[in-house]
């Protein structure tokens, strides 16, 4: 086995490495999720921190882990005699991304259930993980479904394995920890709140610490041993204090003034439910013990509160995480019970009128005033004059690059689905075939059994009975009868956005509304687990904004900052998107595509435009890509290219006023009726 980078080596990160400790401290905290971009010692910390867990006493020849002074009394591995148990090392095991819910939960030998009665349990990762660590790496890119049996496993200590009425139940508790990069998509709001504690890390931009973070990571590259060796003494110390951390917990008195700070900040920062409460609760209980105190202290709700509320505080996925530390301080400070300072300041004090209020970052000021006075600033120039084809710009403009401007604020969609039955990863937007969902008919199986369909099965295996001595109540079962359920469900497709940022969609009213839009859409998608693109055009070229992701948030950034200007080069977006879709394919084939185009149908610059911007939306036709065009095109006097670019790809138009949800239910049908028209 390697040895591990230590845990006391590990350069700044003073908040993760915190909320590590406090977890060994009082697993029942809840767990971390770490978030940080790629390269910032997120696995080293928590691989680091297994080497400090206090060892423990463990039944012997018990597979779940049973405390020898407490076993459980429903272990599989049960009843267990007083006698032998054995020590060991915590241990740390990592759930892969690509796991299976067999091999997470562990299996059952439905042969052996169903022919002699008998629970034939093989342990999975939760079995292994009790009374040490789970770590998921990625784990925003772990499948929904395990994502919800590693969870509820975590919160009510214990793993449930069913099938067809043989059920299993061991204990499971751990220390839960999950690393994601937000680049690479976010996790659901309900199983964020599930995370006990979060964190944010980043890399440090002070050169004398990364100067030490590479030092010690050379050092260590060269002698891991000796490296490890060097470090010993400040690991022995952590590893102590973490014990007489956990004797003291049972101490901590956490008076009725702290329990009133917890809820009143939940209160204040508007926190869903009361899971909140609790883990602050828990949390600042454990940061008194881990200071050695029998009492819990403001400083401790407060460190409880930034490591506990922040993910909690997200609305929607274009939220960053984050709590307003100013106003953490005035509840604290109004529920800490101090009677030296004045409650009700003067009105009419130094600050104007203002009652305390903080000065207003973004409109205080003769700057803002000046800008009050000028409404072309947030409008696009007052008056417009024709621009290329015949649009109105905003004037002085003239085909040049203008500004980004403000997404409308978004609205409710209802889906865009693609037709036929997919196969590719599970979501919410598509037909697929899928490991959950409704059972629609059974095969044989491919590879390990996960799902039996019992009514199947037990026909496959009847007419053999008499041929195979049946003498007792008990069926003969043989592999060949075992029958695998197929079912239906909903999978996760790419929404590929391919938007036009051209001079003929420059007036600002006009490009905010088409931001609102896509903003829109984009949340769709990630409501519906979608991956997304975007490639936008303008001037006289195509650009892939963001290649296909997870990470719908980062989809919203880049659209925020468009700018727009220039001519309308529509074969390029088109040519540009299919060959986006044509990699697509190559690294994920069973991921379905839909194709949003969102323009006016113009098409200007170079020769015969429109010609071109035909045969590149035809190759999308040919192959059956669904497709949907957003009109974008406003005005008394409405040409219709929209109208006829989508009936080149294939697909359907739709204005942005029919875009809303009410307007929008007969899309998805004219979606699949023209796709099958095309296949």
């Amino acid at each position: 086995m390697s040895t591990p980078f230590p845990f006391t080596a590990v350069v700044g990160q003073d908040d993760l490495r915190l909320a590590l400790l406090l977890n060994a401290v009082s697993p029942a905290v809840g767990g971390v999720l770490v978030r940080g971009e790629k390269g910032t010692a997120k696995s080293t910390a928590v691989r680091a921190l297994s080497a400090l867990m206090p060892t423990l006493d463990v039944v012997a020849g018990c597979r779940f882990s049973c405390d020898p002074g407490s076993p459980d009394p429903a272990c599989p591995d049960g009843p267990h005699e007083p006698g032998a148990f054995e020590t060991r090392a915590a241990r740390m095991v990592e759930l892969p991304v690509g796991a299976s819910e067999d091999r997470l939960v562990g299996a059952l030998d439905i042969e052996r259930a169903l022919a002699e009665g008998v629970k034939a349990f093989e342990p999975g990762l939760l079995a292994d993980a009790h009374r040490g660590i789970l770590y998921v790496d990625e784990v925003n890119l772990l499948h929904d479904h395990l994502v919800d049996l590693l969870l509820d496993a975590a919160a009510m200590g214990a793993s449930y394995v069913e099938r067809e009425g043989v059920s299993v139940r061991h204990a499971a508790r751990f220390l839960l920890v999950g690393t994601m990069n937000p680049e690479e998509g976010e996790l659901r709001p309900q199983l964020l709140d599930r995370f006990g504690l979060t964190v944010e890390v980043a890399a440090s931009r002070e050169p004398d610490q990364r100067v030490e973070v590479v030092r010690r990571r050379l050092a260590y590259d060269d002698d891991p041993e000796g490296f490890a060796t060097r470090w010993a003494q400040e690991e022995s110390a952590v590893r102590g204090r973490i014990v007489a951390a956990r004797a003291l917990l049972p101490s901590v008195r956490l008076g009725d003034g702290a329990l009133r700070q917890i809820a009143a900040t939940c209160a204040a920062f508007e926190v869903d439910g009361m899971r909140a409460d609790i883990v602050m609760a828990r949390t600042a209980t454990a940061l008194a013990a881990w200071a050695g105190r029998t009492e819990v202290l403001a400083e401790d709700v407060r460190t409880a509160a930034l490591l506990a509320l922040p993910h909690r505080r997200r609305r929607n996925p274009f939220d960053a995480p984050g709590l307003d530390e100013d106003k953490l301080d005035e509840t604290l400070e109004e529920f800490g019970g101090s009677d030296d300072e004045d409650p009700d300041p003067d009105p009419d004090g130094p600050d104007g009128g203002g009652g305390g209020q903080p000065p207003r970052s973004d409109g205080d000021g003769p700057q803002a005033d000046d800008a009050a006075t000028r409404p072309e600033a947030e409008e696009g120039g007052g008056t417009e004059e024709a621009g290329e084809g015949g649009q109105p710009q905003p004037a002085g403009s003239g085909a040049g690059e203008q500004s980004a401007v403000r997404a409308a604020e978004p609205f409710r969609t209802k889906t865009l689905s693609v037709p036929g039955i997919g196969e590719g990863a599970t979501g919410r937007r598509s037909r697929a075939r899928t490991e959950h969902g409704r059972t629609t008919g059974a095969r044989r199986p491919r590879g390990t059994l996960t799902k039996l369909h019992l009514a199947a099965t037990v026909q496959a295996a009847a007419p053999h009975q008499r041929a195979r001595g049946r003498s007792g109540p008990g069926l003969v079962v043989r592999r060949d009868d075992l029958r695998q359920a197929t079912r239906e469900g909903r999978e996760g497709n790419l929404v590929l956005f391919v938007v036009d940022a051209s001079g003929s969609m420059a007036a600002r009213q006009r490009m905010g509304a088409v931001k609102g839009a896509v903003l829109s859409l984009l949340l769709d998608a990630y409501q519906r687990r979608d991956k997304v693109g975007l490639v936008t055009f303008r001037g006289a070229a195509a650009d892939v904004a963001l290649p296909p992701t997870s990470s719908v948030d980062a989809a919203a950034v880049r659209l925020e900052s468009l700018p727009t200007g220039g001519r309308t080069p529509l074969a390029a977006g088109l040519l540009k998107a299919h060959d986006v879709l044509r990699v697509e394919r190559l690294r994920d084939p069973a991921r379905r595509a839909l194709v949003v185009v969102v323009t006016d149908g113009r098409a200007t610059g170079g020769a015969e435009p429109v010609a071109l911007a035909g045969r590149a939306a035809r190759l999308f036709a040919a192959e059956g890509i669904a497709s949907v065009v957003v009109d974008c095109e406003s005005g008394p006097v409405r040409l219709g290219l929209a109208g006829q670019l989508a009936g080149e790809l294939g697909g359907s138009a739709v204005t942005l006023d029919e875009l809303r949800a009410d307007s929008i239910a007969g899309l998805v049908r004219d979606v699949q009726g023209t796709s099958r028209r095309a296949a």
